[in-house]
């Protein structure tokens, strides 16, 4: 809390708050400007309140807590504030009773003046932050496992199992909708009690990628399992048609496993009317293609039998078997 006001009424207000803890800290900026330089950096770094404090000094605190590796978040109203309000990270003005110097300078105007819309702010930002990296997450391992499928097909000198069209249609249809869908997940019930993520951070860690990896090698040992099956069982067309579904399909499966970390059975099946759709629609298609002969003639696959149909299913719907055991055993 910083103002111009004085100390005793300034830190009275800071404990009715709840900014100035019992071992929390208050400075005047002529108290801070009389120690020495490292001193007055320590006190500025861990200070509840600056009382008695000039534009010039509202600025020179922001710069101080920057340049030790803090990220610093500026309200103000006034002026005066606008200095500060700049050189902050994120600087924040009030809509209502804030100047036009003040707006102008911060990053979020407050149009309703109520300090609780900040809480909710950071909510919705946390949310849009984690529906990203859940989107470029389940596209990024869906594209390895194409990958992997035609690239193995190569390495064993396999015939090409997917044609150019049916790699279009799956990354159309069942890579693109589930992904945009996924961006409407709503918020985790514990968001708001996750770390800040630094700015120099990256949007995967070493485990985030190692997991990504990990469940594209899946996707395409999966596609390249039923190749091998359907092969074996019903012969080269029906082992393409068996590849191409099994890709299309563990996507959707991995897509609704995607939906959070927590386990589905605790967040909800239908939380995301969004991505139900998507998968419907996207499930509905891939069928059509299957099922009508004037479109599956035009993606070269051929109708499969109910065992095969059976197997099909069954090993697409892996990613969502094995991701839910991943969160029962490994939750956060």
């Amino acid at each position: 809390m910083t103002t111009g006001d004085q100390k005793d009424p300034a830190v009275a207000i800071a404990k009715e708050i709840g900014i100035m803890r019992m071992s929390a800290s208050a400075f005047t900026q002529s108290e801070l400007e009389a120690m020495r330089p490292d001193e007055m950096r320590r006190a500025i770094c861990t200070c509840a309140v600056f009382a008695r404090t000039t534009p010039e000094f509202k600025l020179k605190i922001v710069e101080t807590l920057r340049e030790s590796g803090e990220t610093v978040a500026m309200t103000g109203d006034g002026v005066n504030d606008a200095p500060a309000l700049k050189k902050a990270d994120i600087g924040c003005a009030m809509g209502v009773s804030g100047t036009d110097v003040a707006k102008e300078a911060s990053d979020i105007i407050l149009t309703d003046d109520n300090f609780s819309t900040i809480v909710s702010a950071v909510e919705y930002g946390r949310t849009i932050y984690a529906n990203i990296r859940r989107a470029v997450h389940f596209l990024i391992s869906c594209n390895i496992g194409e990958i992997i499928t035609m690239f193995a097909a190569i390495v064993l000198s396999l015939p090409t199992p997917l044609t150019a069209v049916q790699l279009l249609w799956v990354n159309l249809v069942t890579d693109s909708l589930p992904a945009a869908a996924l961006g409407f997940e709503k918020p985790s019930a514990g968001i708001m009690r996750v770390k800040p993520v630094k700015k120099e951070s990256n949007l995967f860690g070493l485990s985030d990628g190692l997991l990504i990896a990990f469940e594209g090698l899946m996707i395409g040992a999966l596609s390249l399992a039923a190749y091998f099956i359907g092969d074996r069982l019903a012969g080269a067309a029906a082992a393409d048609t068996m590849c191409f579904c099994v890709l299309s399909m563990s996507q959707l499966f991995h897509a609704y496993c995607m939906r959070s970390e927590a386990p589905l059975f605790r967040v909800g099946f239908f939380g995301n009317p969004m991505l139900i759709a998507a998968l419907a629609v996207s499930t509905a298609v891939q069928l059509a293609v299957m099922l009508i002969p004037s479109l599956a003639a035009a993606f070269d696959v051929v109708p499969l039998s109910g065992e095969l149909w059976t197997i099909t299913v069954l090993l697409a719907s892996v990613p969502l078997i094995l991701g839910e055991v991943r969160k029962i055993i490994f939750r956060r």
